[in-house]
């Protein structure tokens, strides 16, 4: 495996370990391995060269030794800073969003995630370019329009209106796949069907939590969504629909993991897959309770929704791996709930969670439907929790369990008294 070195500056951060604990996460998660690691007290970085000259040169006598290949470093560095470091260690230099570029990159699956990922990737790359363009580019180059300027214009010029015509180019691809998702999301509005989310720290056991409520509610293998321990082992947004066996249904969605100083762009690209979040009716934050940077994950968590507009909405904190941390489980305080989420009795002390408060506005009402209206009564046994049928000479008789909206619809046929 590549191997790797680490670095960063202290700043006076409070929670400096832990932001290079999460780095290390970060460069195992891209396939390296962090052999060692470096910290430096400054009160702001070195204008030229980021790290202080006794550090890097501390850096580059251990390069031998560890026959390291990669310095990566703990904050978003200026492209002169990286050029100077790269020369004065001869090691290949990434700061911390280029790392986190590469992860989305390499874990993209989707077309969508594809055209997000490498939109971020061009808006970083566009400030930083150094008069070159890779053949890549020349390649992904959709248009003649450069060639046709006037030969004075420099070869930076020409870089640059290539990237910006491409990220152009896929801004508006993302936009036609955009318009599907858009036609999806109204029907599942018009459907009426609550939608939850599940959000928080990317390898918290949120896709452990969706895979339990799939298996209790669903019950279907197929429908499972992958888990791995490792930091953004998906990117792409799944949905599940999920059925109380009172016939009670709602949307469940498994979102992009947040990390610490997400890179701006990326949260403006993945706006869109983040959208089932701003959609949702509810959100279940999931903690890794276990994690003594719990907290810190919260604040990381809490900030992006702030970004993406869905700091507001109602949210059940779920305090997960409490068996890793040695705390007795499941227990529930109001809209907090402390579980595992591969233990069965912690998953259905969520669902039950989950049902009190999506369904919470349920009213039990009595309907008598007549034989010639066949397809209402079929339609209310197949949505709504049917508590008892009687067949009448009028009709059928049946008392249920509707939402709201379903109070409406069968209105006509409401047994009043």
């Amino acid at each position: 495996m590549t191997r790797a070195f680490i670095a960063g500056i202290e700043n006076q951060q409070k929670n400096f370990p832990y932001l290079m604990k999460e780095l290390a996460q970060l460069v195992a998660a891209n396939n390296l391995e962090v052999v060692a690691d470096f910290s430096q007290k400054l009160t702001k970085p070195v204008a030229a060269t980021y790290l202080g000259k006794g550090k890097i040169q501390e850096i580059a006598e251990a390069v031998d030794h560890y026959q390291a290949e990669y310095l990566i470093l703990n904050d978003e560095l200026s492209p002169t800073q990286i050029r100077n470091l790269e020369k004065e260690t001869s090691l290949k230099v990434l700061d911390r969003t280029e790392l986190i570029l590469e992860i989305f990159s390499n874990r993209a699956r989707t077309k969508e995630a594809q055209l997000q990922v490498e939109i971020a990737r061009l808006k970083y790359q566009l400030p930083r370019l150094r008069g070159s363009i890779t053949a890549r580019l020349d390649q992904q180059s959709a248009s003649s329009t450069s060639a046709n300027r006037g030969a004075g214009e420099t070869k930076l010029e020409l870089n640059r209106r290539t990237i910006q015509h491409r990220i152009d180019f896929l801004r508006r691809e993302l936009k036609s796949i955009e318009k599907e998702y858009d036609i999806k999301s109204k029907s599942r509005r018009a459907s009426a069907i609550p939608r939850v989310a599940l959000v928080g720290y990317t390898n918290a056991g949120k896709s452990t939590t969706m895979n339990g409520l799939i298996s209790l509610l669903a019950g279907d293998k197929k429908q499972l969504v992958l888990e791995k321990d490792m930091l953004f082992a998906t990117l792409d947004t799944s949905v599940r629909r999920l059925t109380y066996p009172d016939n009670k249904t709602f949307l469940l969605s498994d979102t992009v993991g947040f990390v610490s100083k997400l890179p701006h762009n990326l949260v403006e690209a993945f706006k869109s897959t983040l959208a089932e979040v701003r959609e949702a009716d509810l959100l279940i934050q999931v903690i890794d309770v276990s994690d003594e940077n719990s907290k810190e994950m919260v604040a990381t968590t809490e900030q992006t929704l702030e970004e993406i507009g869905a700091a507001d909405k109602p949210m059940i904190y779920a305090y997960n791996k409490a068996d890793q941390a040695g705390i007795t489980f499941p227990s529930v305080e109001g809209l907090q709930l402390t579980y595992s989420a591969r233990e069965h009795s912690s998953i259905e002390q969520l669902a039950a969670m989950i049902k009190q408060f999506l369904f919470k506005d349920y009213r039990t009402f009595t309907y008598l439907i007549p034989y010639t209206q066949g397809s209402y009564l079929e339609r209310l046994n197949v949505q709504a929790n049917v508590l008892s049928t009687d067949y009448t000479e009028d009709g059928s008789k049946v008392t249920a369990e509707v939402s709201p909206r379903q109070a409406d619809y069968y209105a006509r046929f409401l047994v009043k008294g």
